[in-house]
């Protein structure tokens, strides 16, 4: 009997992406797979039932209790994950530490878990980081959030009332979330500097033609992250970029670390010192946000600045963010079904750092020792 891959309708509250669309349900089936999809599941992302040929439309039950493999965008509910067959397949972005009881679930019903957000960054797992595909998704609608809060042009606008002059946009964190709202805001017409502790990035961001802001702090890391600044070197970064802050029409911060509480890179003093009726995009909101004042999911003004904390950012473009993350799925999964069968191999090291839960055991070490933690 061919695997049973299944698409369910995600539950989460304002999720709109799906996990797989109609072009890659398809090239699933050409693997020998049996591809089930619940009933309305693509609908919020732009995807109707009749869109997804050959692939079978299923009730929430049948969804649910027919699946070999299971794959997602956000993370299921407890009731959910009791749902499933024991021993089955469950693939998604989990974000354990924010839902220690679903993993605790799993565990349980010795459900297979792997966490999409967990793959290594390492150039042959690129076209399955769906970090990185999402956080894309992320820096444009940052970019075009901010153009629509501000009190002012983007571009520079010659008028019969007169010059209008560029804005200036600043962006915090040069990832991929970062770069897309560089290049975004530069489309849009504005002045655009960015800073970023890792100064391997300073060509990328002058190859989109922002200026880079060179502030005497480095902090290179591993696996493409920032490590964490010291006190000193906080302060050092506080300083030089409350300077070039106060004089921003719009701010961006993306700085953000997985699994962990943004850093704190503007604290209320800088805030106060920024130009009445700027902005400040927080797209780190999810971890709590880079300002201080942020409220995540809120847009408030304070000291005369609208702060604005946008959260699920990519599902504020359901369709290309659904599009993306199915290829991210397509590409880590392939390798593990060769002719349709599951087949993972263990020594992988792509396959092996995105276990979360297997055989009734929660795998990836971090997520144990914060449950464990939690649960003495």
């Amino acid at each position: 009997m061919a695997i049973r891959l299944t698409v369910p309708k995600e539950s989460a509250s304002g999720e709109r992406r799906v996990a797989l669309d109609p072009l890659v349900t398809g090239k699933f089936g050409q693997l020998g797979v049996t591809v089930q999809v619940e009933k309305g599941a693509g609908e919020a992302a732009g995807f109707p039932d009749s869109a997804y040929e050959g692939a079978s439309l299923l009730d929430t039950e049948a969804a649910y209790s027919q699946s070999d493999i299971m794959v997602r965008v956000a993370p299921p509910t407890v009731e959910e994950v009791n749902q499933l067959p024991e021993g089955s397949t469950l693939v998604g972005l989990f974000h354990a530490h924010r839902h220690p009881e679903v993993v605790r679930a799993m565990q349980e019903r010795r459900i297979q878990s792997f966490a999409m957000e967990l793959i290594p960054r390492i150039s042959r797992a690129q076209s399955m980081d769906a970090l990185s595909s999402q956080a894309a998704v992320v820096g444009y609608k940052g970019a075009i959030q901010g153009a629509d809060l501000a009190c002012r042009f983007f571009p520079m606008l010659t008028t019969a009332a007169g010059t209008i002059r560029p804005a200036k946009v600043i962006v915090i964190g040069a990832g991929v979330a970062g770069l897309q709202a560089i290049a975004t805001a530069k489309r849009l017409g504005a002045i655009v500097e960015a800073y970023d502790v890792r100064s391997a990035t300073k060509e990328q961001v002058e190859s989109l033609g922002a200026k880079f802001l060179d502030l005497g702090v480095s902090a290179e890391g591993e696996g493409g992250y920032a490590r964490e600044l010291t006190a000193e070197e906080k302060k050092q970064q506080q300083d030089a970029l409350g300077e070039f802050i106060a004089q921003a029409d719009v701010l961006i911060t993306t700085a953000a670390i997985p699994g962990r509480e943004s850093p704190k890179l503007v604290p209320e003093d800088m805030v106060k010192g920024m130009k009445s009726g700027a902005v400040i995009v927080d797209l780190a909101s999810e971890g709590g946000g880079n300002c201080v004042l942020t409220q995540p999911g809120e847009t408030i003004t304070q000291h005369g600045v609208i702060i604005h904390g946008p959260l699920n950012v990519p599902s504020q473009v359901p369709l290309h963010a659904s599009e993306m993350y199915a290829k991210n799925l397509l590409n880590f999964l392939t390798p593990m079904l060769p002719e349709g069968e599951f087949q993972p191999d263990w020594e992988d090291e792509v396959i092996a750092q995105s276990v979360l839960t297997r055989d009734g055991e929660i795998v990836h070490a971090a997520t144990r020792d914060a449950i464990q933690g939690a649960s003495s």
